[in-house]
Parts: structure tokens; sequence; C-alpha cells
């Protein structure tokens, strides 16, 4: 997911892209995973979970890999396509699946869990950059290819089908992947709530994964300095999202949730207002960087439990849907409230109604998901 961003100074400099076609480049894969997420899901209830992650894992490995061999920044700009509609099909399923073959109990935890995994791929990617050389960018992609491609086959052979889904005769009632019934049944406002949170978590996350970089240098760091900032914030995200697993199966759920919602737009007041000192920067961001990937791993698992298995799919692929349009959105509005002459500490605050609109969202979400049990 982050491997365009940080290969970008060795794109930009072997292929020279205009702005224009640099956008196209960064856009690409979040359309596709766009709309793998739809696509992905639906399938996934009509033939079943495992069919379909198995596929979409070897569709996100094959043209990642292509990446690494591209010519041109057309041929660049299709392999991310590609690659994103294999992710954009994989993660939705792999969310189901995991909710699917864990116990009730411990569904939220399983699924906010595996979810951690996800902060620590992206440190690896920026770890990797800082490693080589900007000429050397196709090394990401190589790895981001070959390791799927290896990962694929042992899935097919090892993994088994999603127990829920065997034996999915409580919903019968229900047609396999309907879109329409993701709001039927009293389910409609949980899944307005699911798709307003997905789409502000995201929009937040993916500005400051875009953004986070140049507003600290902006602020005074080193490009070293920052970067090392955004491999503390992917690790922070790591370590929190595996807290908040825990705490989703124990009875300090509840508490995780809200202290997780109320400390995340403190703690982007506390970076707009922080002093010019990098210990107490670098702290804040990995602070943040804790409570927005925390929030993640919280919506991710509550996505599958909303939806009875004929529809788990498309419910957890639409909501996987609403959040890559915030991902669109995030780094765009970053780049045009820059662009508007606001600084860091201005910029950060301007995002605060939105953060706060997605922290209430998700805890009405959490709300009435332990009403409905």
């Amino acid at each position: 997911m982050q491997a365009a961003g940080v290969a970008a100074a060795g794109i930009g400099a072997q292929f020279r892209p205009t702005p224009d076609q640099f956008g196209t480049f960064f856009s690409a894969s979040t359309v596709g995973l766009f709309l793998g997420a739809l696509i992905g899901g639906r399938l996934a209830d009509g033939i079943g979970r495992k069919k379909v992650l198995v596929a979409s894992v070897g569709v996100f490995g094959f043209f990642s890999l292509s990446t690494a061999l591209a010519w041109d920044v057309q041929s660049l700009v299709w392999a991310r396509l590609f690659t994103g509609v294999g992710l954009g099909g994989a993660l939705p399923i792999l969310i189901a699946l995991v909710s699917e073959s864990s116990s009730v109990k411990n569904q939220s935890a399983s699924v906010a869990m595996v979810y951690a995994a996800t902060p620590f791929g992206g440190a690896i990617a920026s770890l990797i950059s800082l490693l080589i050389g900007a000429p050397q960018w196709r090394v990401i992609f190589i790895v981001g290819g070959v390791l799927p491609l290896l990962v694929a086959p042992l899935m097919a052979y090892g993994m088994r089908e999603s127990p829920a889904f065997q034996r999915r005769g409580d919903d019968t009632n229900l047609r396999p992947g309907s879109f329409a019934a993701i709001f039927a049944q009293g389910r409609a406002l949980r899944t307005v709530l699911l798709w307003l949170s997905f789409f502000l978590g995201l929009l937040l996350l993916y500005l400051l994964l875009n953004w986070l970089p140049s507003l600290l240098v902006s602020d005074g760091l080193t490009r070293m300095q920052a970067a090392g900032a955004q491999i503390g914030f992917n690790v922070g995200g790591a370590l929190a999202a595996l807290l908040i697993g825990y705490l989703l199966g124990g009875r300090l759920r509840n508490t995780g949730i809200v202290i997780t919602f109320v400390v995340l737009p403190v703690l982007l007041v506390t970076l707009a207002k922080a002093p010019a000192d990098v210990g107490y920067i670098l702290a804040v961001v990995f602070l943040l960087g804790c409570a927005v990937m925390a929030a993640q791993a919280f919506l991710y698992a509550m996505a599958p439990i909303a939806y009875p298995t004929s529809i788990r799919g498309v419910g957890v692929g639409t909501a996987v849907a609403a959040g890559r349009i915030g991902s669109i959105v995030g780094p765009k509005l970053g780049g045009y409230l820059k662009s508007a002459g606001h600084g860091p500490a201005q910029l950060l605050m301007d995002l605060l109604p939105l953060v706060i609109i997605g922290s209430i969202c998700a805890l009405l979400l959490a709300w009435s998901t332990a009403r409905s049990k």
C-alpha cells in the first residue's frame, strides 16, 4: 500500500513524470483498491472466501512484480491499478475469513491483531527505502511481488475455507452478495456509520502518510528525522493495533474503544501546537500513529460482525471501498490546504472537525453494535 510513496524519489529521477502523471500513478492503486473491494467482496459471498482470497493475493503479487519491470510512466500506472485490484479483493475477504474462523468471543480481537501486520509492512517499506539508494526503487516492488506469489500457493494448499461460509444456513433468506441487504433489517444505521468512519479514518491516515514527512521538514526536522518519524508512526500503530485487539477480547473492551477515539483528536492538537523540539515531536508522532492505527483496527474488527455470513463479504467490501474514497480525498485535501498557504500547524488544526466527527461515528457504531448483540 505504501510502496509507491516510498519509491517516488527513484521513480521521479528515472522517468521524470509531470506532477499530473505522478498524481495519476499515486491514485491508480487506490482506484484499483476501490474496485477490487467491491468486486472481491461480492464474489466471496457467492463462491467462497478461500478461492477469491488466493486469487487476489496472486493478482497483487504478480502486478507488484510487474511494477518493477515497468518501462515508462504509463506502464507504471497500469501495473499499480491492477496491483490495487488484487489488494482490494484480498483485504475484505481476509477480514471476513479471520472473523469467521474465530470463536464469537474472539472475533474482534483476531481481526484487530491480524490488521496489526499492515503498519508493520509500511514500516518495512520505509526501512527498505532508507537502506537502498533511490535508483534501486524497483527492489521495493520485487519484495512486494515475490512474497505474495510464494504465499498464495501455500494458502491454496494449507488454508481451509471459512467454516461459517460452509454452513451458511442461518440466513438463506438473504441473496449472497446483495448490496441492498446491507441496508435491510435494521442494518442501515450501522452500514452508514461504518462508511463514514472508514471514509474519515482513511482520509486522516493517508493524508498523514503522504504529507506528514514534508510537514515535519517544514517544522525544522531533517529528512532523515522525518523518515524516522514515519517509521515510528507505523511501528507505534502496529503495537497499538495489537493492544486494541487484546482489549477487544476482554473486560476492558469499552474502555479501550473510548480512550482511542477521545485521544485521537487530542494528539492531533498536541502535534499542531508542539514546540520545535525533535524528541517531543517524534514522541507525539509515535503516539498519533498508535491512535490512528488502533482506530483502524477497531473499524476492521467491527465491519464483519455487522453482517450475517451471506452478505459479510459485500458488507465489508463496501466499507473498505468507502475508506478508499477517503484515502483519495485525504492527500488531495492536504495538497489543497498546503497550496492555500496553510502551514503545518494550521493544516493539522483544519483536520480537527473531521477527526471529531469520525470519532463520534465510531463510538456510535460501537454502541449500536453492542446493543444489537
